[in-house]
């Protein structure tokens, strides 16, 4: 087991909540819509802090299984902000960028997992 501290995907996916918080915060659109923001910030911080949760529960099949997850909540994640660029809350430049990091993340975790997966 590593220590998800040394982890990209890691970093990748706090810097990602972190903008998400962000942007959700200083963008006027979602500060009126309560249920998105609060659906996107929860998606977001949840696929470091499953990352986190796996790498610490001790086995490579406990971890694999946080690990998929938290593609999971990239999945989600990616599917509010294809909703927000439609109802106009993102611009397609703001999308695309976060839509790349979700599918960036996305991969990442899934060589993650194929690096952890064991019979």
């Amino acid at each position: 087991m590593s220590n998800y501290e040394n982890l990209k995907v890691w970093h990748r996916a706090v810097e990602l909540a972190v903008s998400i918080y962000k942007l959700t915060e200083q963008n006027k659109s979602f500060q009126k819509d309560f249920g998105l923001k609060d659906q996107m910030r929860r998606a977001s911080v949840s696929i470091s802090s499953n990352i986190s949760e796996g790498d610490e529960l001790g086995t490579d099949k406990q971890a694999v299984r946080h690990f998929y997850i938290s593609k999971g909540s990239s999945a989600e994640l990616f599917t509010h902000l294809t909703i927000s660029n439609k109802i106009g809350y993102l611009t397609d430049d703001e999308n695309k960028y976060y839509l790349n990091e979700c599918k960036g993340i996305s991969a990442m975790l899934m060589n993650l997992i194929k690096s952890r997966y064991s019979d």
